[in-house]
Parts: structure tokens; C-alpha cells; sequence
């Protein structure tokens, strides 16, 4: 099989929100009126972001999930997206598994793939380009926190984290593998949250971006951070460790006006998805001050760094 034989078998669709999609040079597509175009890459590679025989299904998964994340935390709707890959072979099991898993995250959200490019290489990586629209005057950035804002996270922390620790904990290895982006939370939060991040490298860490874009510090109280379920189990350190500084939750951290607070409760109901208040936005150099019981200081962790 070859490299068009493999893109017309695997990956190309007819073109719906597209006026032209995957086939041509390039592809070609139109934002819909008074609407923002969000763009945003990932790249996994193996060895690095996955271990060499992963289920190529979860990949597929995943791959896209991790970009859709990264469209939620700006507020924007997806709509289309590019693949590139590079494959040792044209494993047609592998291919048929991996495009299943895009594609039925793909269908969920809406997002059409539009295009890309496939290479032969040694070593497989996966390269994704995400579109989204979003309307004007309401997309959350790094750089919007303001002083006795509320931080708040989504979801559950260090699952993912714990399962590249202990894989034998179905329940992480799922949280882990197949990430749940949050595109409808994103969305919902327009004009609601002010400043919003997705938490792909560590809690501690991605919280700390928002800090340093908006000149701002926080307090943060450990005990409010919610955890994975499966992490009960295990020493406080491991505990720790996973919830601040474990990243691949795709969770969203964001902050917003404690007016807006029953806004937010309300949301957590509807969605039927846990919203934690776990501190609040200060005056101050930007710094993450984390507190533990009985006001005792905990040391920040690192995140998770490509070059480290």
C-alpha cells in the first residue's frame, strides 16, 4: 500500500464543513461570521509521550484529545484538524485502530479532518493541528487573572500521573490513555472564567503560567485540589507528587470572579462535572503558594519539561 493508497483508505472523508478537504495541496475553509479562528499543535512521539507498542486505538484517541484540550481551555468550538504522520510501515491493523480512535473522537466534537501528511520514519510520531472558532471578546487567556479572582480546576487530578507509576491501576491507565477533553466545559465558561489553562504538563506547573502571564500570585490550598479516586490507596507523597506535579490530566484550571461563583456551581451540576475551588488569585510577584493542613507551606513542585 502506498502513501495515497493509505490516506485514501484510512483518513480521507467527504469534505462537510470544509470547501475543500483532504486530496488537494491544501485545504480550504471558511470561519463562520463575527467568529475567532483558535489554532493549536501537538506533537507525540514514541518513547518520549508513549511507549514503543502502544494500543494504536488509544493513540488515535489521544492524539487528538490532548489538541481539543488545549481548543477548551481558550473557549473554542472545534472544527477542523490536520494529521501528520510518520509511520515505520503501512501496518494496515495499526492504521485501521488508530484512524477508528480519531475518528470516533473526531464525530463526538465535530471536527473534521481537513488534511496532513504521512512519511516513513524509524521512529513513530504523531503530529496534530487543531481549528477552532470562538466568538469575539469572550476567549480565555493566561494572561486575564486578576487579583480575588477564584482558582478553579476541573475534574480530578494525578490519575494519569499514578498509572505511569503503577499501570497496573485500570481506572489511572484509562485517565492516562484516553483522556476526556473539556470541550463543552470550555465552551460554557465564556464569559464566565476570565483567565483558563488546560493541565497537560502539571497542576502546580500550568497553574504557574497563568501567574507569570498575568503578573499575579495565588494561594492555593492542597486539601481542595480533587484526586483521583485510585489514589486513596497509596502513601501521601505519591499522593502529592501525582496531584501537583503529575501531568496528561487535560483538566481545565481556571479563574473567575467570586461574583460568578454560583455561576460556576450551577455549571458543575448541569454538566454533571466536579468544579473544585481550591483558591484565589492575589497582589503579588508571580508565585503559586501552596498550603497544606493546618496552614503548613508545601514546596512547589516542576511540571513536566520536554528538555529536562
Amino acid at each position: 500500500m502506498n502513501e495515497f493508497e493509505l490516506i485514501r483508505k484510512y483518513f480521507e472523508r467527504p469534505a462537510k464543513g470544509a470547501l475543500v478537504g483532504v486530496g488537494d495541496d491544501c485545504a480550504l475553509v471558511r470561519p463562520n461570521a463575527g467568529l475567532e479562528l483558535a489554532m493549536t499543535t501537538d506533537t507525540l512521539v514514541e518513547g518520549r509521550h508513549f511507549a514503543a507498542g502502544a494500543e494504536a486505538r488509544s493513540l488515535g484517541h489521544k492524539a487528538l484529545a490532548v489538541n481539543l484540550s488545549d481548543l477548551a481551555a481558550m473557549g473554542a468550538a472545534p472544527r477542523w484538524a490536520l494529521l501528520s504522520l510518520a509511520l515505520p510501515s503501512a501496518d494496515e491493523a495499526w492504521l485501521a485502530a488508530f484512524s477508528g480512535g480519531f475518528f470516533a473522537l473526531a464525530e463526538r466534537h465535530g471536527i473534521e479532518l481537513v488534511g496532513g501528511d504521512t512519511v516513513r520514519s524509524p521512529l513513530l510520531t504523531i503530529g496534530i493541528t487543531a481549528i477552532g472558532e470562538v466568538p469575539a471578546g469572550v476567549t480565555m487567556y493566561r494572561g486575564s487573572a486578576r487579583p480575588g479572582d477564584d482558582v478553579w480546576v476541573s475534574g480530578e487530578l494525578g490519575g494519569a500521573a499514578l498509572a505511569l507509576k503503577h499501570p497496573e491501576v485500570a481506572e489511572a491507565a484509562e485517565r492516562l490513555h484516553r483522556p476526556e477533553p473539556r470541550v463543552e466545559l470550555g465552551e460554557r465558561l465564556r464569559g464566565i472564567a476570565r483567565a483558563a489553562i488546560d493541565v497537560s504538563d502539571g497542576f502546580a506547573a500550568d497553574l504557574g503560567h497563568i501567574l507569570q502571564r498575568s503578573g499575579v500570585c495565588a494561594v492555593v490550598y492542597y486539601e481542595q485540589l480533587p484526586r483521583a479516586a485510585a489514589l486513596a490507596r497509596f502513601e501521601a507523597s505519591v499522593q502529592q507528587a501525582c496531584v501537583l506535579g503529575g501531568g496528561d490530566d487535560y483538566e481545565l484550571c481556571f479563574t473567575a470572579d467570586p461574583e460568578r461563583r454560583k455561576e460556576v456551581e450551577a455549571l458543575s451540576r448541569e454538566l454533571g462535572l466536579r468544579l473544585s475551588l481550591v483558591g484565589s488569585i492575589q497582589k503579588g510577584e508571580p508565585r503559586l503558594h501552596l498550603y497544606g493542613e493546618g496552614g503548613r507551606a508545601i514546596e512547589v513542585p516542576a511540571g513536566f519539561d520536554h528538555f529536562r
